[in-house]
């Protein structure tokens, strides 16, 4: 336990006449636990330390705190603060000049930089590395402390030890149950209920919306003619579903480990798991969930679909952890994962995905990686800050990402011309010189696409932002059109 000596309640009472308020950290002034933020912290700058986390947890929780501290970095003003209760602490401290005073299970290094952001507080109790300051322990250290009257703001059970000897309790809690348990054993002064993580929330951290780029799965279906197929069909639709999972998980293990840098984003931060609504352990569970069901269907479906989901696994999560953070090795490795898709629709339908669409694919998704990354930097340009959170570029680089993304695209409508001069399209395609049109939407969508990131129009990956854009699926209709139109019968 440790107490600013600089306070002494039992010699200094409030100038309001209230009791002096005990205020819990996880949970209730943050939406957030600090045990998980420090140890997803470490895991991601040190993942190959991250077998020490099981002797340390060995311990005790108060050693695994103790030993994570240190390497707590986190720009506390980004953490996802409960805004209503933090304004109603400061109103009480300033206003009516009540004590506060910060009583966490969190580590003492931490707290104490917490009660040193928040100026609120007028003494801090919390864990040492002998000493797990919850339920029991901290009700002794608050009585310890208070010496006579006390109130206290919690949020779950271990607090309701807590609240049996509390002059009045703040509950902050969406439960109900919880909340008549603290009123049956003393006086509620305050109840705040936070956001919780509904079905809409949760759909939103799996970033269902970002399933349209597994579409690309059907690509190989539609190439090879063979989407009369019901079968192929049927084995093209379990690889998107696959994809998606797989994807949805990985987004969530992504979202975890990009926390800090998400929440300093001027966008990012309102994703529901950087703001809190969705808390990290349900993250946890989720994504090994969806994980092990994507893989399972991949299995289903044979072997080489599974082999091509699994090096889409670990590229994904090379990328998690290292790769992004190296400059224009993360725009490559973006533009290969949706080249994988492509390759994984075509293993899912036993066709061998041909050179031509591997070219274009290689070229158009890089210029769409370039895009993203570009999109990035020019939001932060307008922001005036200089360089890119957990990533390696500064606002500069966004001239070189518009050129070389640029010069991509055009390449691609280039691989499109070569492919519809060659040989095989006279066979499959009947009046084969209407295909043409494909290099026009073609070029006309990739040039769409940057003049709108240029603008600061692209708020998000370009796939996605296709999905909604009216021209971009004018085109899209367009093109099948031309198509159709190929294909008819002479």
């Amino acid at each position: 336990m440790t107490t600013n000596t600089r306070t002494d309640l039992r010699q200094t009472p409030s100038n309001s006449g209230l009791a002096p308020l005990y205020v819990d950290l996880d949970g209730t002034l943050m939406h957030s636990d600090m045990l998980f933020e420090c140890a997803l912290r470490f895991i991601a700058r040190h993942p190959w330390k991250s077998l020490l986390l099981l002797p340390w947890a060995l311990r005790g929780p108060a050693v695994l705190k103790a030993k994570l501290a240190p390497y707590f970095n986190h720009d506390l003003a980004t953490l996802p603060w409960n805004r209503p209760l933090l304004e109603r602490l400061r109103r009480e401290a300033s206003d009516s000049g009540r004590v506060l005073v910060l009583a966490t299970a969190t580590n003492e290094q931490i707290a104490q930089r917490v009660a040193a952001h928040l100026g609120i507080f007028s003494a801090v109790l919390a864990s040492t590395e002998t000493n797990n300051l919850k339920s029991g322990a901290k009700l002794a250290a608050i009585q310890a402390h208070a010496g006579g009257p006390f109130a206290y703001a919690g949020n779950d059970s271990a607090d309701l030890p807590i609240w049996k000897h509390a002059a009045s309790a703040v509950v902050v809690s969406r439960s109900r149950a919880l909340t008549r348990q603290a009123r049956q054993l003393t006086q509620v002064e305050a109840h705040f209920e936070p956001e919780g993580a509904s079905a809409r929330v949760l759909l939103r951290a799996l970033r269902v919306h970002q399933w349209s780029k597994n579409l690309l799965v059907f690509a190989p279906l539609f190439a090879a003619h063979l989407w009369t197929s019901r079968d192929s069909v049927l084995a093209a639709s379990a690889m998107f579903l696959a994809f998606s999972l797989c994807a949805s998980a990985i987004y969530c293990i992504n979202d975890l480990l990009d926390l800090p840098s998400d929440r300093a984003h001027p966008r990012k931060h309102t994703r529901p798991i950087a703001a809190g609504r969705v808390s990290i352990p349900t993250a946890l569970l989720l994504s090994p969930l969806l994980l092990i069901a994507g893989v399972g269907i991949s299995v289903a479906l044979g072997w080489l679909p599974a082999m091509v989901l699994a090096a889409y696994i670990v590229t994904t999560t090379a990328y998690s952890f290292v790769l992004k953070r190296i400059v224009l090795v993360d725009v490559i490795t973006l533009a290969s994962l949706y080249s994988v898709r492509v390759i994984g629709g075509a293993a899912a339908i036993g066709v061998v995905a041909s050179f031509w669409i591997l070219a274009l694919s290689m070229f158009l998704f890089l210029s769409l990686a370039l895009i993203k990354r570009y999109s990035e930097l020019h939001t932060l340009a307008l922001t005036e800050r200089h360089a890119a959170s957990g990533r390696d570029y500064t606002v500069g680089d966004r001239y070189v990402m518009l050129a070389l993304g640029v010069g991509s695209g055009f390449s691609s409508v280039m691989v499109m011309a070569l492919f519809l001069n060659s040989p095989g399209v006279a066979e499959l395609y009947p009046r084969p010189y209407l295909l043409w049109g494909l290099c026009m939407t073609l070029l006309y969508w990739i040039a769409r696409m940057w003049v709108k990131a240029s603008r600061g129009e692209m708020h998000d990956d370009p796939l996605v932002y296709a999905a909604t854009d009216r021209a971009s699926l004018f085109m899209a209709f367009l093109s099948a059109v031309v198509v159709a139109a190929a294909s008819w019968p002479v």
